[in-house]
């Protein structure tokens, strides 16, 4: 089967496997790894350097002849003094030899049929950022494609380091850390880099013959794995010894037939670049369009429109929810239309929120007389302006403080000092939503700490923290027992019982409606900081208790039923990459 039918015939299966990346915030196609097209590209590399990509012609000559044509070249050029006479390198053992050539084929180490070079230290004080020649350092050194520095050395450093010199198609490697997730890190250089001078811990190779060939082969999975299977698991840091270069074994087709497999490759790289823009266009449309259609829901008028537009959406739900973000999108959406009044009915039965806030009041009046709590400031009115949507018949719109304690657990934001053995400090980067709080690898403090902790809060059933610090939101119950404290950039909630379910308060800080206004009040836009202050004259939408409750339930409802359509997706996610990894093996 030739590659083009490989890739026709899978279409579906090329452009369907995919990975997320992350399943946080909004979705989008950054979010997603086109694994199917990323192995479609390995497995053109591949079938490439292992002379399975176009079929050999008897007529070429074989790249026995080419490596005596380059041996003799070679001697011309240390006989005129151009390059150094290198050591012999060692010959290839059998067990050296990945697989088996094709004929007129043949294994050779890459520095036998190749100049290979490492840069020089040159001082820092020599650089500056607007005009010289060139430098070739480590950063430039990217996947595929050199990047674009401005690092210039004075002119006169061309005359002065020769020996130093790049020049247009000579390949670029990384020497330190050389490879990443997207690959090794090795690169042709660029026309606006010719004749550029090379810095330490990058090495320069400059092929005697096609050098297009040895990029394809640098670039293939082959010498990937070889690398990090060498450094893998060992514990060493991936640092590349000039040697590790110069004896890489490459399979060397006849020159003719070099020249035909790069055309072939660039031809096929250029249909998968159509693939991965169509599938990215089409991941794009297909989130735009679930964007548009659930925004129909929270835009709803009335419940009849409401209705009439879940309508709408139930007869395509098999087509509209076929993605992670889609499925995420859907989920914020539910809380979005909670927090709104517009996923249960309204019960006229249902004591009016106004009535249970008076009745807070009086209460917290009483508890005052009582000396039980202290006075509080009084809470400014709050103005229609202020209203971000209109609330049901029954709900009221009032101030986080009314119906909850918003508790700063460490108002002086320093870290208690570290002890050994002592009571477990929790901030958020402590907290799993999934596992719960990681209480061994938590920071412990003493129990000084905790006691001066006690003072401050009593934790109780129903209390839940969010983050005030980088990572905004995003509630989570704490959990028993409470021998613990909590950190500065966490914030305390604790509802107060008989006013609010406390999960119908965590469901609206977890809700699209609350992002606006974090957006709007943190006080730091580049990790985010929400102060305490802020946190207790926030806005809720606040419903009577009985349809809290029913909210609640739905909400949960709901969620379980997503997180089924999640698993099926995943399970059908890992069919799709194994049936990649099937068809891979398959071709090779």
């Amino acid at each position: 089967m030739s590659v083009e039918n490989l890739i026709t015939e899978h279409l579906d299966i090329w452009t369907s496997a995919i990975k997320t990346k992350s399943a946080a915030g909004r979705g989008s196609s950054k979010k997603l790894n086109l694994v199917g097209v990323k192995k479609l590209r390995e497995l053109i590399l591949e079938l490439a350097v292992r002379g399975k990509l176009v079929p050999q012609d008897p007529n070429d000559e074989p790249a026995s002849e080419l490596l005596k044509k380059i041996e003799a070249e070679k001697i011309q050029l240390i006989k005129a003094g151009k390059i150094k006479k290198q050591k012999p390198l060692p010959p290839i053992a059998e067990n050296e030899k990945p697989f088996e050539l094709p004929s007129g084929w043949a294994f050779e180490r890459l520095g036998n049929f190749s100049t290979v070079f490492s840069g020089c230290s040159f001082k820092s004080g020599d650089f500056n950022s607007v005009s010289g020649v060139r430098v070739i350092k480590i950063t430039n050194a990217g996947v595929g494609k050199l990047i674009d520095t401005d690092e210039f050395l004075p002119e006169s450093f061309l005359e002065k380091h020769q020996s130093f010199q790049v020049f247009k198609n000579d390949m670029v490697l990384a020497l330190t850390r050389p490879y990443i997730s997207e690959g090794l890190k090795v690169s042709l250089c660029p026309d606006n880099y010719h004749k550029s001078l090379l810095n330490q811990r990058v090495a320069a190779i400059r092929a005697f013959q096609y050098p297009e060939y040895l990029f394809l082969n640098l670039r293939s999975p082959y010498i990937l794995n070889l690398y990090k299977n060498r450094f893998g698991g060992n514990g060493l840091q991936p640092n590349l010894k000039m040697s590790d270069v110069t004896e890489l074994v490459i399979a060397l087709p006849p020159l003719a037939e070099q020249q035909c497999i790069v055309a072939k490759v660039d031809e096929l790289m250029a249909l998968c670049d159509q693939l991965e823009a169509q599938t990215e266009a089409s991941i794009d449309a297909h989130r735009i369009l679930v964007e548009v259609l659930l925004a129909t829901l929270t835009d709803a008028k009335d419940a009849i429109e409401l209705n009439d537009n879940w309508q709408t959406i139930s007869q395509h739900f098999d087509v509209l929810f076929t993605t992670q973000a889609s499925i995420d999108q859907l989920k914020q959406t539910i809380l979005q239309l909670a927090v709104m009044g517009k996923l249960v009915k309204q019960d006229s039965k249902d004591e009016l929120a106004c009535k249970l806030l008076e009745r807070i009041a009086t209460e917290k009046q009483q508890l005052i007389k009582a000396g039980k709590i202290k006075k509080q400031k009084p809470l400014p009115p709050i103005t229609d302006e202020e209203k971000p949507f209109e609330l049901p018949e029954g709900w009221e719109w009032c101030h986080g403080e009314t119906i909850a304690d918003f508790v700063d657990p460490q108002p002086s934001h320093r870290t208690p000092p570290k002890v050994e053995g002592g009571v477990p400090y929790i901030g958020y980067t402590d907290i799993d939503h999934v596992r719960g709080i990681n209480f061994e690898g938590a920071r412990k403090v003493g129990e000084n700490v905790f006691e001066e902790h006690l003072k401050r809060y009593t934790l109780k059933t129903g209390d839940f923290v969010f983050g005030k610090i980088g990572t905004l939101g995003q509630p989570y119950f704490l959990e028993k027992p409470f021998n613990y404290c909590l950190s500065a950039n966490l914030i305390l909630i604790q509802p107060i019982l008989n006013a609010v379910v406390p999960k119908f308060l965590a469901l609206y800080l977890n809700s699209p409606a609350l992002y606006k206004v974090l957006g709007d009040k943190k006080t730091n836009s580049t990790h985010g900081v929400f102060g305490i202050k802020k946190a207790r004259l926030l806005l809720i939408p606040f419903p009577p208790m009985q349809e809290q409750k029913r909210i609640v339930s739905k909400v949960d409802n709901l969620m379980t039923l997503c997180d089924s359509l999640k698993e099926r997706l995943n399970q059908t996610q890992t069919t799709q990459l194994q049936l990649t990894d099937a068809i891979v093996e398959q071709a090779l």
